[in-house]
């Protein structure tokens, strides 16, 4: 196997897009500064809605073949992050798009809100035993909004973690590899006003007929809570070129972008995150730090 970067990234997330929304400056920023930074999307999204009528009838109510599309999707906006790997958990179409909470598809047998977590995170396992990544981003343990994919990723994600590191736990999964810091996604309060704000001052010009409230935002905290902020405005225009890449699910003017409710919203180039696991970024915590690897031996 060809020698891996010095720093190594992981993400985790549910669906197509929910990367280049939550991550995409920050994945794009490492890629481009020579970092190992590698996907792992757990589902295909099939439950997802589709915004353009042209592709109305990929829907999962109606002809299907949504999932295979928004594959295609992630795989145009991971060029246009500079990420060369992503990989679905299990393979593609090993685990089913859930839809939302309280939804009938979270009942189906593929469905990801039921796998088994352990097993699934053995499939995250031997990614990590194989990558070693340094530093891992997912999502808090209510998925930022409560979608049941966003928090079985969470889950399973966690739970990979633990088994990764143990050394009597699957060996044929790889070489023990122990995560030193874990991140989950966040945005601060104070700056999804201020994006809002700046939405309302367009007037009639906005981009889209109505706006979301910051509630609408996955992952909303309180600033204090934000241990790291990565600022990726040098890729700003990479993660909405991104995001206009998953076309069924995003509509994107810059610097605002809309989902299939048509209500705007802030996007963001610079991008936050709470800590889950591993040392304080900074000793005694004082202030958050500009580098998901600060602090970390590479």
């Amino acid at each position: 196997m060809t020698a891996l970067p010095t720093r190594r990234l992981l993400l985790v997330h549910a669906h197509p897009d929910d990367e280049s929304i939550n991550n995409g400056a920050t994945m794009a920023r490492y890629a481009a500064e020579g970092a190992h930074v590698t996907l792992v999307t757990c589902t295909l999204g099939e439950e997802g809605e589709v915004i353009p009528p042209a592709l109305a009838h990929l829907a999962s109510d109606r002809e299907g073949g949504l999932g295979a599309h928004r594959a295609g999707e992630l795989a145009a906006a991971m060029r246009e992050l500079g990420v060369t790997d992503h990989r679905f958990l299990g393979g593609a179409g090993r685990y089913r798009d859930s839809g939302m909470m309280g939804a009938p598809q979270n009942s189906l047998p593929d469905a990801f809100w039921r796998a088994d977590v352990d097993e699934a995170a053995a499939s995250l396992v031997e990614v990590i035993r194989e990558v070693r990544p340094q530093v891992l981003v997912t999502y808090d343990p209510h998925g930022g909004y409560g979608h049941p994919d966003h928090i079985k990723a969470h889950r399973v994600a966690m739970r990979a973690v633990e088994l990764a590191a143990e050394k009597a736990f699957r060996r044929d999964l790889g070489e023990p590899h122990r995560i030193a810091r874990v991140y989950w996604n966040c945005v601060p309060r104070t700056v999804v006003e201020e994006g809002f704000a700046r939405l309302r001052a367009l007037g009639e010009e906005r981009p889209f007929p109505g706006i979301a409230v910051p509630e609408d935002v996955p992952g909303l905290v309180a600033e204090v809570e934000v241990v790291a902020v990565v600022d990726g405005t040098a890729h700003a225009a990479a993660k909405a070129a991104a995001m206009r890449a998953h076309a069924t699910q995003i509509e994107v003017s810059e610097p605002f972008f809309a989902l299939s409710n048509g209500l705007g919203q802030p996007l963001l180039a610079t991008e936050y995150y709470r800590l889950a696991h591993g040392g304080e970024p900074v000793p005694g915590g004082a202030g958050p730090v500009d580098d998901l690897f600060a602090g970390v031996a590479v």
